[in-house]
């Protein structure tokens, strides 16, 4: 294992406490107030805020405490990533193995319009832990804008590898593997094959998508020996969420490409929003035009015709 949990992970505290500027209350109180905080100003503090859940206070020491059961959330995505530029609440209750390794990840599988994008890293010794500080965590979890910027510090500094498979091409070669999993595993196996070349690296964790057989069979018919780790919820592991990163990256510049080709809203999914969007689509493109935007043998696809 490469990530392993204590005995007491962070979201079970309730209490959490750091030490900030207090130039930053300013910033602080605005941003609190957007997200439906309530202020006050209790003796010997520059702000306390409360709404369901969760308090914030800010003392004048510069002590911040966050309490709550939904400190959590609040912490992971707003607190750590904008205003202490530190994960140890995030990460703190991992150990971190700096062992060198290749995390896999995919994104677009479940989405009609779009790419389907396999991204992979390499990260070792004190690159993983960095990985942290960079703000690398499961990619589900960022804000789209986020993610396009930290994408771009993975790039500029770690061995990568991306499949983008637009959905031409998609629609094209998905016949050949006849399901989305045969493909995907193509697509992982894809990726490896370029990182082990690259950074001679063979231990790989990806996140297991289908019976682990699959993925073993597209690397063996590569000629691959590959020491492989298929896990659930992999992006755990912080060079996998990595490659999440990278692949969603890869999938939101996709979509927005296409975008600005057929101009026309393409939303992400494959809801009733979806569906109406492809029927605008028909409307002003044809559907001789479909298969260059979405993947065809979505089920989305009788419902848009």
């Amino acid at each position: 294992m490469i990530l392993s949990m204590s005995k007491k992970p962070p979201s079970q505290k309730t209490n959490f406490v750091t030490t900030i500027d207090v130039s930053k209350a300013d910033r602080l109180i605005r941003d609190l107030k957007a997200q439906g905080f309530e202020i006050s100003t209790p003796q010997y503090t520059i702000f306390c805020a409360k709404k369901k859940g969760i308090s914030c206070t800010l003392y004048e020491s510069g002590k911040l405490m966050v309490q709550g059961k939904e400190m959590a959330s609040f912490i992971e995505f707003y607190l750590e990533p904008e205003i202490l530029k530190d994960f140890a609440f995030s990460y703190g209750h991992l150990n971190i193995d700096t062992t060198g390794h290749i995390g896999i990840d995919e994104a677009g599988k479940g989405d009609f319009f779009g790419p389907l994008c396999i991204a992979g890293v390499f990260a070792e010794g004190e690159g993983i832990t960095k990985l942290s500080s960079l703000g690398v965590r499961d990619s589900k979890n960022i804000s789209d804008k986020e993610i396009h910027k930290i994408a771009a510090k993975i790039r500029a500094q770690y061995p990568y590898h991306i499949v983008r498979i637009n959905p031409s091409k998609y629609n094209e070669i998905y016949p050949q593997f006849g399901n989305l999993n045969k493909m995907l595993a193509w697509g992982h196996a894809t990726t490896i094959e370029a990182l082990a070349s690259k950074t001679g690296c063979n231990e790989v964790i990806i996140d297991k998508f289908a019976n682990e057989s699959v993925v073993t069979t597209a690397l063996h018919r590569k000629n691959l020996k590959i020491k492989l780790q298929q896990r659930v919820r992999a992006e755990s592991d912080l060079v996998v969420a990595a490659a999440s990163i990278l692949a969603r990256d890869a999938f939101l510049s996709g979509l927005e490409n296409l975008r600005k080709q057929f101009q026309l809203d393409l939303p992400k999914g494959a809801t009733a929003v979806v569906i109406k969007a492809g029927k605008d689509f028909v409307k002003q493109h044809s559907k001789e035009q479909l298969p260059q935007v979405c993947k065809m043998h979505f089920k989305t696809i009788d419902a848009v015709l």
